[in-house]
């Protein structure tokens, strides 16, 4: 065996360069006099049971060893075309900012747990492998993953280390004065480690794309067109996208400096319940469910724009003058997702039951695999054919553009829900399907 020792970083929705621990860490380690690996191998793994992964075959007339990725109510695709494309830039991004510091990004399709076992196993006779790490994520399935990823690591003999989640927006005990809780974040390291001189090729009966593009294309062949839908919404000639966006960090810290020289974030509070354009809410979702950005990173922009300390934003109304309202509901709408990451951590399954946090069973719900008319209505429902124009236009712009805004997507669960009785979780389903900014506890909870 070689005098290589390679650390290992697996990422899930830590998809970003700067204000990452483990990033920082491995680069101030590295930069001593003696560090105990010689080389770094960041991993990003498309999970089987969340994303579809036949499209990664190497021959059509192979058959992937998974079951497809579909959801339990509804049946539809776990991740469905946009928020594929959005998911595929944000990590060749990261994969493009790791090879600048030297180092670079593995993608690997199949389960967590299945991966690092033929990782481990493929460097077993050449590498040592000195550790496995990864970020925690809250979630049934996350958990699971990490329990899996431990059990293989563990059971080689390495240390397996769970790093905490630094994609709250507070974690510290005092939450008052929101303003001043937030911890500082962490600069883009420097320099990263070289990758292994030889690295385990990714388990047939997969292949993996070399270039973004084909990354596309894998992820989006799969998926029947149309969804399955018989009377899919048409996009009109004139019709504008209010999330023209791409994935990753370098567009996200775009779309913040826009946010700011715009005079958006200022105005925030007046404009964040609009449902048209692109500017009357941030668009932030996306790349903050991914980890493309922090909820930190975004503070600390504000911070910066309302102390005037850089010349971001200035001549702006309200630079250099402290908190004004619209940042202020900025902080507010960024300790909504906190909320919500907590509450999954509390509840756990009873998140995705059909009686919900109370574990309420007394709701008469229309299932649709039990009831034709049901299933009828539901049909109607994701074409947006319900007959309620407010309902019909925000399901045909979720199904075009994988966006459509909070106060459409309060409107359209209750009209599910409240109005038309059917179970609830066809809803969450379909928007975890269509949805580009899909986040599990913000749209489950």
């Amino acid at each position: 065996m070689s005098s290589s020792r390679v650390l290992i970083y697996l990422l899930r929705r830590d998809l970003r360069f700067a204000d990452n621990p483990i990033l920082n860490d491995v680069s101030k380690t590295f930069q001593q006099s003696r560090h105990p690996y010689t080389h770094f191998l960041p991993v990003y793994v498309f999970a089987a049971q969340q994303i579809e992964v036949s499209g990664f075959l190497s021959s059509n007339e192979q058959r992937s060893p998974y079951p497809e990725a579909r959801s339990d109510a509804g049946g539809f695709w776990r991740c469905g075309p946009h928020r594929a494309k959005f998911l595929a830039e944000s990590v060749w991004d990261l994969q493009k900012n790791l090879e600048a510091a030297g180092s670079g990004l593995v993608i690997r399709v199949g389960m967590l747990g299945h991966v690092v076992n033929a990782l481990l196993d493929g460097f077993k006779d050449t590498t040592e492998v000195v550790g496995v790490w990864m970020t925690e994520e809250e979630g049934v399935e996350e958990k699971r993953e990490e329990r899996d990823v431990r059990s293989m690591t563990e059971k080689a003999g390495k240390e397996f280390k769970l790093w905490t989640d630094e994609k709250y927006y507070v974690d510290e005990k005092q939450v008052e004065p929101l303003r001043d809780t937030p911890r500082r974040v962490l600069p883009a390291p420097p320099k990263l480690p070289d990758l292994p001189s030889s690295i385990p090729s990714q388990q047939g009966p997969f292949s993996i794309p070399t270039s973004l593009d084909t990354l596309i294309a894998a992820l989006h062949k799969p998926l029947v067109p149309n969804l399955g839908l018989e009377n899919p919404p048409k996009l009109l000639s004139k019709a504008h996208n209010a999330h023209p966006f791409q994935g990753g960090e370098n567009a996200v810290h775009e779309r913040v400096s826009h946010l700011i020289t715009t005079g958006s974030m200022t105005t925030y509070k007046d404009t964040r319940n609009g449902m048209i354009g692109a500017n009357f809410s941030t668009k932030l979702s996306a790349w903050l469910a991914l980890g493309c950005i922090t909820a930190r990173q975004v503070h600390w922009y504000l911070v910066d724009f309302e102390e005037g300390k850089t010349e971001l934003g200035k001549g702006v109304h309200g630079y250099g003058k402290g908190e004004n309202k619209g940042t202020a509901a900025v902080r507010f709408e960024l300790l909504w997702r906190d909320y919500f990451r907590l509450a999954t951590r509390k509840f756990g399954p009873r998140l995705f039951r059909i009686g919900g946090f109370k574990d309420d069973r007394s709701i008469p719900w229309q299932y649709p695999q039990k009831n034709p008319d049901a299933q009828w209505r539901v049909a109607r429902f994701l074409e947006g054919r319900t007959g309620n124009g407010f309902i019909d236009a925000s399901m045909r712009e979720l199904f075009l553009t994988g966006y459509t805004s909070n106060r459409l997507r309060q409107n359209v669960a209750s009209f599910l829900a409240k109005h038309m009785g059917v179970d609830w979780r066809i809803g969450a389903e379909w928007y975890e399907s269509l949805l580009v900014d899909y986040d599990l506890s913000s749209n489950w909870g």
